[in-house]
């Protein structure tokens, strides 16, 4: 397992922040690298086209200078999510930019395409590409990604349906490269199970949407506070693609989330932002299973040092249980 150089002893805890359709924005992205941590955000976020060029301009600038007042502790890099299904009609558009402001990770979605990797890898850039199954991981790595995002049962937003153990093993039986884990990662102790399952970092989504600088509703923020795993349907009415998304949000918007009829995946639509009759993110909220971790709305370096105080704990924890004897196995007795 090898993480690429640009990451390596960059980060204060072993954390890519997911990029959040529509609640991530600069303020998060640049909060969380400050941290120590990956900031990420989905170039559709940005809207119009030359608003993206702004929000790169300004999390450059504004981690450039925080490096420059802490040369002893500087920030992590940040990240664009660049949705690669054919119905994003600004792709191009954002891809010339990536590669204008030489953005340092590149997450891919929906989509691998050795073109875009070709265009990152131009500048020295890396291509992350999130998968739900052994199979997209092959392809994407054919295709020229360097790393994988594993998105297993329990993820945010669109997420898979395979357990983390199951997916993690069957990738790493063959890809020795960087590999994230996201499922329901959302404390330290999950964070750590994460690496010991194979993954080299864990990619954390619904804990940062609860911060002060996530531009999500307040209502949104406060229902992941109140609420848990038990709350969240997976479903692929929305956009055509399967996801989690809160109960209560879908029944504020008249539908009932115990029964809810799928939609057909060919309806899938992200040209210019995506299926907005149907309202999803914006109305219908999305989240992963780990919400219970989700205590209290707080600013992104407090959630930073949550993750890496539990981290710590459980490694002590860890190590501590690892020094305990091993008894030797009971033989059962079989009579005759």
């Amino acid at each position: 397992m090898a993480l690429p150089d640009i990451l390596r002893g960059a980060l204060s805890v072993p954390v890519i922040g997911a990029p959040l359709f529509i609640i991530s924005n600069p303020d998060l992205v640049i909060a969380q690298c400050k941290a120590g941590v990956v900031g990420s955000f989905p170039s559709l976020n940005a809207r119009p086209i030359d608003v993206l060029e702004q929000w790169l301009q300004r999390i450059k600038r504004e981690l450039a200078a925080h490096d420059a007042a802490h040369p002893e502790a500087p920030a992590a890099p940040f990240a664009m999510n660049l949705i690669v299904h054919k119905s994003n009609d600004r792709l191009e558009q954002d891809l010339a930019l990536c590669v204008k402001y030489e953005v340092p990770l590149v997450i891919t979605s929906l989509g691998a395409n050795a073109d875009v990797n070709d265009a990152v890898h131009s500048y020295g850039g890396i291509v992350l590409h999130d998968v739900i199954n052994d199979r997209f991981a092959r392809k994407a790595i054919e295709k020229g990604a360097d790393g994988l995002i594993a998105v297993a049962a329990g993820a945010g937003g669109h997420a898979g349906a395979i357990s983390p153990f199951a997916l993690i093993g069957e990738i790493r039986s063959w890809f020795d490269g960087p590999l994230l884990l996201s499922g329901a990662i959302a404390r330290g102790d999950a964070i750590l199970a994460a690496q010991a399952a194979g993954a080299d970092l864990a990619y954390v989504g619904s804990a940062f949407i609860a911060t002060a600088e996530a531009n999500a509703d307040p209502a949104y923020k406060q229902m992941l506070v109140d609420h848990a795993a038990s709350d969240i349907v997976y479903t692929n009415l929305f956009t055509g693609v399967h996801g989690n998304y809160l109960k209560p949000s879908i029944r504020a918007a008249g539908l009932d989330p115990e029964q809810l009829s799928a939609s057909d995946p060919s309806a899938m639509n992200f040209g210019s932002g995506g299926n907005a009759e149907q309202k999803a993110w914006k109305d219908i909220w999305g989240c992963g299973q780990g919400i219970g971790a989700v205590t209290a709305v707080v600013p992104a370096v407090e959630v930073v040092a949550r993750l890496k105080r539990e981290y710590a704990a459980a490694r002590e924890r860890l190590a501590t249980t690892m020094d305990m004897p091993v008894q030797a196995p009971v033989r059962a007795v079989v009579s005759a």
